[in-house]
């Protein structure tokens, strides 16, 4: 009988659990709220549990009644604590709109069980209005604030003026039980309230970034869309003339196709350098992220990340390709580190003096591979990154390095800081 009574608890345990952790939207506005599922059925549970305490004890101070009555005030009991609970157990970040479109049921169904309470305080005893803790906390998940905050008030008068009128007067009346029982009947009720009102809050927050994100999406999408309408509408159109003038003039006048042609050739790699300072936003990054970014992402792998500046005359301006191809070196170096190292400690050092910028990115850590692997494997990062190196007229050095007895690597790159430099980029 026992295995079946633990075996029914943990199924309806089960079903709570997974009522919470598979609730719609359950994840985000959770993690937001800082209350696991798991920590809220805890919390739940308590209050649930705590306010039969007196009852119970009550029932055991009191003469040996017949079983019926016994089985009477049990029942009532088990009846307010359901009750209760249904309101209570799901977590404040599930959806209650439920719940708040039947507001004249909600209100009937708290109403009974306050009756319930009354029913059994009347009939056996003031320690059954510790049920009224129960109602309460139902009241402040389960009603609106307004609605909720006059049921609270409510509780309480009908807490403190039950006990006195039970208990034979104000002179007569336990106050070292009407005041703590008060207070929890109002305590639990604002705590529910104001659980309720961050719950709403959060969901707010959630739906306003969600709105915020999907704006800013489409507005990058606007923007491209009108830039590249605006670029290629004309040179398209100025290029298929151009080629169908030169179709044509292939057999008769063969100096004036040639002429056509390369006047195609101007205007596509005119079209080429205006697309690509269209969509720059979109592909260069800048070194004062990426080395946010290179700090935030190797703490994350566990690996110490020290960055040396040194800005020297310049201040720290740079030009923006210069900008960008460091940034580019700080992200491949790192993502080398993480990837293809066993690195312990990583080092940026970072120099503009002497009309030059250079980023220097080392590691303590071997390789997680042979070295006739590693170079089967060799990938397109470092290549690339030798391109915009020597595009930009810099140097690149990517070796092993060998410090204290232990193998590491070591990924510089310097580049001069022209800032006419840049045109060359573009040009490619």
């Amino acid at each position: 009988m026992i295995q079946r009574v633990r075996a029914s608890i943990a199924r309806v345990h089960a079903w709570g659990e997974k009522r919470l952790t598979d609730m719609e939207g359950a994840e985000a506005p959770v993690v937001s709220s800082g209350i696991s599922p798991r920590l809220w059925r805890l919390y739940v549970e308590f209050w649930l549990v705590f306010p039969l305490l007196y009852p119970l004890i009550a029932l055991f101070k009191t003469h040996p009644a017949p079983l019926y009555q016994l089985l009477i005030r049990v029942a009532v009991m088990a009846i307010v604590v359901v009750g209760a609970g249904w309101f209570m157990w799901p977590h404040p970040m599930e959806s209650i709109a439920s719940t708040r479109s039947r507001f004249s049921r909600t209100l009937l169904l708290l109403a009974f069980l306050t009756a319930l309470v009354l029913w059994l305080s009347l009939a056996y005893g003031a320690a059954f209005l510790w049920l009224l803790i129960c109602v309460s906390g139902a009241a402040g998940v389960a009603l609106p604030i307004r609605s909720a905050v006059l049921v609270l008030v409510a509780l309480m008068l009908l807490s403190a003026g039950m006990s006195i009128g039970i208990e034979g007067g104000i002179l007569r009346a336990d106050w070292l039980q009407i005041i703590p029982l008060v207070l929890l009947v109002r305590g639990l009720g604002l705590d529910m309230i104001g659980l309720v009102r961050l719950s709403r809050a959060i969901r707010e927050l959630h739906a306003a970034r969600r709105e915020l994100a999907r704006l800013k999406v489409e507005e990058e999408r606007l923007r491209l869309a009108r830039d590249l309408h605006d670029l290629l509408g004309h040179s398209l159109s100025l290029m298929t003339l151009k080629s169908e003038l030169a179709r044509r003039l292939v057999e008769q006048e063969p100096a004036r196709a040639i002429q056509e042609i390369a006047e195609i050739e101007r205007v596509a790699r005119q079209t080429l350098r205006e697309v690509r300072g269209a969509v720059a936003g979109y592909r260069q990054p800048r070194l004062a992220s990426e080395l946010d970014g290179a700090r935030q992402l190797l703490e994350a792998a566990g690996i110490p990340c020290q960055i040396e500046q040194r800005t020297g005359e310049t201040g720290g301006a740079l030009p923006p390709a210069t900008d960008a191809v460091l940034a580019w070196t700080v992200r491949e170096g790192v993502t080398n580190v993480i990837r293809h190292s066993r690195a312990r400690r990583c080092l940026i050092r970072l120099s503009c003096e002497n009309g030059a910028a250079s980023v220097e990115v080392m590691n303590d850590g071997g390789p997680r591979e042979p070295a006739e692997q590693a170079q089967a494997r060799t990938g397109s990062g470092l290549i690339g990154l030798s391109e915009r190196v020597t595009a930009l007229g810099g140097r690149m050095e990517a070796s092993s390095l060998r410090s204290s007895g232990k193998e590491g690597f070591r990924l510089w790159v310097e580049l001069p800081m022209q800032s006419h430099m840049s045109v060359s980029q573009e040009e490619r």
